[in-house]
């Protein structure tokens, strides 16, 4: 990594101020999936449409945004300045693995593909749906999406990557950078999938422990960037160096960053409570609904035998 005052392949590094904008330089790699993505997507949407399926235009748009939040932080110069700025860094770490996930797990995206993907042609065969639900329901997706993997996974990600040789060795080439963002974002999608994942899945709580499951892992972001911001030295090695034509303080940046961290661990925090609670609410009216066609299937046959219950108790008192 050259920290001589140039950025990647020896491009030269204006000050990061808003006036810059942000400039195309995408990662071919994020460029293409997240394209991918998007064109998968909107096939599945349209192939529903056609026949005659309707499909939450609200997860639709849930999911692009997700997809464009990945954009902005790997296919813009955002990226180049991730590469010496600890703190441009750091809102890359955030939205991919805080954000993005959180965005793209309420758009549904497997539940879209076992809807819109074909069958299996011969009984007994395996389509593509099939072996989509041979995998959200196998042992593996069992373990990568319970708790007790999940959690310290989501907190390892932080403390052992940053604090330990392993960022800078990541960050010494694009391919090591290119594993790391692609880790926060698995990180990210294994972690909030089971807490307030639309897609079926084989962890699947009730509500009250996805909120314990949630709040178990958010306060380390916090401690996290606390650390950061309270450190008297620099904690990451690729970042001591900066470009000199960025005019910045090592040491700013790094208290910077640790604010982006603390906030960061904030907003996700309230947007999965909503979208919880939000759930929960949605699926008390399901079961009332249900209770209620049941009652007006069966002639309401549980009113009846309780009635005939108290009537028991009330001859039996007297």
């Amino acid at each position: 990594m050259d920290h001589s005052g140039h950025g990647m392949d020896g491009m030269d590094l204006p000050p990061f101020t808003l006036g810059n904008g942000l400039q195309w330089s995408a990662d071919p790699f994020f460029l293409v999936g997240c394209l991918l993505a998007l064109a998968l997507y909107g096939w599945g949407v349209v192939r529903l449409a056609r026949r005659g399926d309707a499909w939450p235009v609200a997860r639709t748009l849930s999911f692009g945004v997700g997809v464009v939040t990945i954009g902005l932080v790997m296919c813009t110069k955002l990226n180049d300045y991730g590469m010496v700025m600890f703190s441009v860094h750091m809102v890359q770490h955030m939205v991919i693995s805080m954000l993005s996930p959180i965005l793209l797990l309420m758009g549904a995206p497997a539940t879209l593909a076992l809807r819109a993907l074909p069958v299996a042609s011969k009984r007994g065969s395996k389509g593509p749906r099939e072996l989509l639900l041979m995998l959200l329901h196998s042992r593996y997706m069992r373990i990568v999406t319970h708790p007790a993997f999940t959690i310290p996974l989501f907190i390892a990600s932080l403390y052992v990557l940053y604090f330990t040789p392993l960022f800078d060795f990541l960050m010494g080439s694009q391919v090591g950078h290119l594993a790391m963002m692609v880790h926060f974002l698995a990180v990210g999608v294994v972690f909030f999938w089971p807490i307030m994942g639309v897609d079926p899945g084989p962890h699947r709580p009730g509500y009250v422990m996805r909120m314990l499951e949630l709040f178990a892992g958010m306060p380390f972001h916090a401690f996290f960037g606390i650390a950061l911001m309270m450190a008297s030295t620099t904690m990451v090695g690729t970042f001591e160096n900066p470009p000199a034509s960025l005019g910045l303080d090592p040491m700013s940046d790094q208290t910077a960053a640790g604010g982006i961290a603390w906030a960061f661990s904030e907003v996700p925090s309230v947007l999965v409570l909503l979208a919880l609670l939000f759930q929960w609410k949605k699926s008390e009216e399901r079961q009332a609904r249900r209770k209620d066609r049941a009652a007006d299937r069966d002639g309401d046959k549980e009113l009846e035998a309780y009635n005939a219950y108290l009537a028991s108790l009330n001859a039996r008192g007297q």
